[in-house]
């Protein structure tokens, strides 16, 4: 254990050293004009190299490690690399599309299951644990677990549908699982949903999750607010609470800021950026596939259809969005970290890096 926690440790060092320079180098840069998104006072400028060799990947995360996780969708894999581009290791996983961390630094992943009974094999919709502290850091030798489908419950393994596409972790390690599908009469256990899992001991200490519900209050085939109409992402927000982030392909407003309030006569999900302000603009969205909050809790939206990055304020005012068809090609995953933003372009089956004017030299 201690050995573990020391490895953690020196990643965490190397990963802070290398990446705590103010300013960076122009040699970076890719200074033609295709690759800059010019709004406001302020552009996005591109940085060199463009990080490749994917296969129509459509997730991307820094991780609480400080290392970039890459769901590399079409070749069944999720990626380790550091802040550097290098890559560090790589695990299995069929059609993994939505990855997120917990402090444990345990990844979640959606992806696909390949159950066989009786010489016939049927493909599920799945969500998967990957511990990385027991293995060292090691991602190539970490244990993957199966957390859904429950292959002991028939209730599970009677519907191969359902599919789980975005995945979000708060401080307590507790998690959120979007699931979408085409059965939703039941108001029990509809598809299309937010399931809630909890991370608990059993009597001898050891950790295990536990579903605790299915999030009330919630349309599964609803197009306004407080939807699970067809997820495709979910983001929590960086402070403690459950604020979290949605995307929405089926609904007039595709990202909202859900809060969580608790009042005298209520408690659950509201809206936390009023319609009307540029967020919350009726179709302001095409197909926005990931969100990502940077730490003054700006939001980055990454809309596919568009082929563009949407950035606002916490009020849900629009800061500098940028792109278009001649830098992107279906963009699926944003990410923020130190000053740079991490943008999946998927078509181009490439990881894109934009950083403002204003912190070059």
């Amino acid at each position: 254990m201690i050995r573990n926690f020391i490895t953690i440790i020196l990643f965490t060092i190397t990963i802070f050293t290398f990446s705590c320079t103010d300013k960076f180098n122009p040699g970076d840069v890719n200074n033609t004009d295709e690759n800059i998104g010019n709004i406001g006072d302020t552009v996005y400028v591109q940085l060199s190299p463009e990080w490749t060799g994917f296969n129509n990947p459509e997730d991307i995360i820094i991780g609480k490690d400080n290392f970039l996780y890459v769901a590399d969708t079409e070749n069944d894999r999720i990626v380790m690399m550091d802040i550097s581009g290098v890559v560090v290791g790589s695990i299995a996983v069929k059609k993994p599309v939505a990855i997120a961390q917990d402090h444990r630094l345990n990844l979640i992943v959606c992806g696909q299951f390949d159950f066989n009974k009786d010489g016939q094999t049927t493909t599920f919709g799945a969500v998967y644990k990957i511990d990385l502290f027991t293995a060292n850091h090691n991602i190539s030798s970490a244990n993957l677990k199966l957390v859904l489908p429950d292959t002991t419950k028939l209730s599970d393994l009677s519907r191969p549908d359902r599919q789980y596409t975005g995945v979000c972790i708060f401080s307590d390690n507790s998690y959120y699982v979007a699931r979408t599908g085409p059965s939703n009469a039941s108001s029990i256990s509809p598809d299309n949903a937010i399931l809630h899992y909890q991370v608990l001991r059993d009597s001898v200490g050891n950790r295990y999750d536990k579903f605790k519900e299915i999030l009330p209050r919630f349309e599964p085939l609803g197009t306004g607010i407080r939807s699970t109409n067809s997820i495709s992402s979910l983001t929590s927000i960086n402070f403690p609470g459950r604020d979290f982030i949605v995307t929405l392909e089926n609904n007039s407003f595709k990202s909202q800021w859900l809060q969580f309030v608790v009042t005298s006569d209520f408690e659950g999900y509201e809206t936390r950026i009023a319609v009307g302000r540029e967020f919350m603009l009726p179709n302001k969205f095409g197909r926005p596939e990931d969100a990502a909050v940077d730490n003054a809790n700006n939001l980055y939206i990454a809309d596919s259809e568009k082929d563009s990055i949407f950035i606002f304020n916490s009020f849900g005012d629009e800061l500098q969005s940028f792109g278009g068809s001649e830098i992107f090609d279906s963009p699926h995953a944003v990410a923020f970290f130190d000053k740079t933003l991490y943008v999946l372009d998927t078509k181009n089956d490439r990881v894109l890096r934009f950083i403002l004017s204003t912190e070059i030299e």
